[in-house]
């Protein structure tokens, strides 16, 4: 899989780490910054990793800043992009399964938690239900075109 990583500084040392562990996973990984711990603007990582997605340059992204919150903020901004911030197992889970979510956000606070990887490995491995949850996509989908039609009651 082909998988656009970007960070900020406090992202850094995770993200930095998680890439090595998705090339020994044999993914291709397009890092797309920061490349230093220096201090620097997480929307510039984020949008580069969305950009990189909804483009189809890569068929995933992974975002790490200090909390993973502004990561999936300024990633949710880029067309066709389904940033989720993930903390734990069940949210890397649902996330695929349901929301077919192609950027991942972690908080850097994760570095030390053995289960990131997991959790990650969780993320990458779990394919989208579809169903009755391809309905919801579409729907947010047409929005960002601007073509959806607001239900009646």
């Amino acid at each position: 899989m082909r998988i656009a990583v970007g960070s900020d500084h406090r992202g850094f040392a995770l993200k930095s780490r998680l890439v090595k562990y998705l090339e020994e996973a044999g993914h291709e990984i397009m890092d797309l910054g920061c490349s230093c711990a220096d201090a620097c603007n997480y929307p510039d990582f984020a949008f580069a990793v969305g950009e990189a997605v909804a483009a189809g340059a890569a068929d995933r992204g992974i975002l790490v800043c200090g909390t993973g919150i502004g990561m999936s903020i300024a990633a949710n901004k880029v067309r066709g992009v389904r940033a989720a911030l993930c903390r734990t197992l069940e949210d890397a889970l649902m996330t695929r399964r349901h929301n077919d979510s192609n950027v991942l956000a972690l908080s850097e606070r994760s570095a030390e938690d053995p289960r990131v990887d997991e959790l990650v490995r969780t993320w990458l491995d779990t394919p989208f239900e579809g169903g009755r949850h391809q309905t919801r996509i579409d729907g947010i989908t047409a929005y960002e075109a601007r073509t959806m039609k607001r239900p009646g009651c």
